[in-house]
């Protein structure tokens, strides 16, 4: 390996940060993942020590270069893709974080949100930033920051402190605090970025009586944007996505009309609407897909918020199952969920019906309802979200979607992947990689330094791995989807009762 070159992707997710050596070819050389602690201080509120994320994202980009056998001259760039929407605020002279980063699960500030939307803000929110008011994005977390942790607010109007998303944190800590900056995925994911004039928003900083002075400078997705300092000295950082846009590149859906749905904590769907942005009627957001070369290309997203979360609740919670690979075999040794219908709204419900009051709601229980009908039921809960998704995207675009590219730890479980063929009357299509995130951090890095030629020599790297296809008819889909929506129903605005 001495003499060849490989792409570092850094992936740092919710729940764990991972890195990984990628070769020429697309191969996962060498993979290290350490998981964090969360924290949870009040109910509805998700919190990360800053100091967690660096240190494991840090730990594993030196457990996988050792596992490789590589030093920082064999790295030819650094790609990184982060959950989004995660809001750390630090101070600019001592790089100390002021307070745990509010991540993008958090519903404490649900009620700001609410202030907007009655203010009537929601449509010049929508306009300019493609978002919906919503406790899910980055401007309110920063806000509650400013308003909530003492001289928070003195300190930022005095140009002291900086705000990013975990993607700016990272940078700034692989660099020493030599670049604050963003691309222009996560500055989409913000509501304060105009992703039309693709600036910061004068007017909603204003609105929202955001300092300008705390923002980060907004760069491509595909080019070098610093250099890392210290730990492995000189190595370009040349690409940067959120990770449901990084796994969009990764699946190779470059062309518009594509679409992919991720599964891991949440569940996220997108697809490529090309160079315009399509406004969405049906509640879905409005994204940047990426910029290369000059070139921004937008996507549609429905956002499910939880996902490979209900897994892990079934697991650590409720003690159905002792490892997260145990539900397949469970579920499956049940034919249908005999009624059992979970809504997993544990943190509200994202695309399309943001009801941030929702909760988590388990219905048509029987005294014959054992634990594998409710391992189904969980599985149903979430492909079961991904149609609501699918059919509002596309009205939204005016075209049927003929096929949906997947990745994410959950598209592992054949069970899973096949119920949501089923559900949606489409064929769900699995890649041979199924690390469609990191690849596609791996992928911009590599454009920018001229790794790759093109999409193109990518797009050959692409391999199918299973093709799922419908099982049920029609029929049998609508009255799945029919109760459902009556479970819906049950879910909603809980909170508020």
């Amino acid at each position: 390996m001495a003499d060849k070159q490989y792409i570092l992707a850094l992936d740092q997710g919710t729940t764990s940060s991972r890195a990984m050596v990628i070769d020429a070819a697309g191969n996962v050389v060498a993979l290290a993942q350490r998981p964090f602690e969360q924290h949870f201080p009040q109910p509805g509120w998700v919190e990360h020590c800053p100091m967690d994320i660096w240190s494991s994202q840090s730990g594993v980009l030196t457990e996988a270069l050792a596992a490789a056998d590589l030093e920082a001259h064999h790295i030819a760039a650094i790609g990184i893709t982060n959950q989004r929407e995660t809001t750390v605020l630090w101070d600019r002279e001592t790089g100390e974080p002021v307070c745990n980063a509010i991540v993008w699960q958090d519903r404490r500030t649900a009620s700001w949100c609410d202030a907007l939307r009655e203010r009537g803000l929601a449509p010049k929110i929508q306009e300019k930033t493609g978002l919906l008011p919503d406790a899910y994005f980055s401007a309110s977390k920063l806000v509650w920051m400013l308003d909530h942790v003492e001289g928070a607010r003195a300190r930022a109007e005095a140009g002291k402190l900086a705000f990013g998303t975990v993607d700016s944190w990272l940078v700034w800590k692989l660099t020493q605090g030599e670049t604050h900056i963003t691309d222009v995925t996560n500055a989409s994911r913000t509501m304060l970025f105009n992703i039309h004039t693709l600036e910061w928003d004068t007017e909603l900083l204003e609105l929202f009586n955001v300092p300008a002075s705390l923002l980060p400078k907004v760069v491509s997705s595909s080019g070098e944007c610093g250099r890392t300092r210290g730990l492995l000295d000189g190595i370009a950082i040349a690409g940067i996505a959120g990770d449901q846009q990084a796994a969009l590149f990764g699946q190779m859906c470059t062309r518009a009309g594509m679409a992919k749905c991720t599964y891991g904590t949440g569940a996220f769907m997108l697809m490529n609407t090309g160079e315009k942005p399509v406004t969405s009627k049906s509640r879905l957001l409005t994204t940047i897909a990426w910029q290369i070369d000059g070139r921004t290309e937008y996507a549609l997203e429905g956002s499910m918020l939880m996902a490979g979360a209900v897994v892990q609740w079934l697991r650590d919670e409720l003690h159905l199952i002792r490892k997260s690979s145990e539900i397949e075999e469970l579920a499956a040794s049940v034919p249908t969920s005999d009624g059992v219908v979970i809504v997993p709204a544990f943190a509200g419900l994202g695309a399309p019906h943001w009801d941030q009051y929702a909760r988590g709601t388990i219905v048509g229980l029987t005294r014959g309802t054992g634990r594998a009908h409710i391992a189904r039921a969980a599985l149903e809960g979430i492909v079961l979200q991904a149609a609501d998704v699918l059919e509002a995207m596309e009205a939204d675009a005016g075209m049927p979607l003929m096929q949906l590219r997947v990745d994410g730890g959950a598209a592992a479980n054949n069970l899973l992947m096949q119920i949501q063929s089923d559900v949606l009357g489409i064929e769900v299509v699995r890649p041979k990689n199924a690390e469609a995130t990191a690849l596609g951090a791996a992928y911009l890095a590599g454009l920018a330094v001229g790794y790759w030629a093109n999409t193109e020599a990518i797009a050959e790297q692409w391999q199918v791995d299973r093709i799922f296809k419908p099982e049920i008819d029609a029929e049998q889909r609508k009255r799945v989807r029919a109760t459902w929506h009556r479970a819906l129903d049950r879910a909603r605005e809980w909170e508020q009762a």
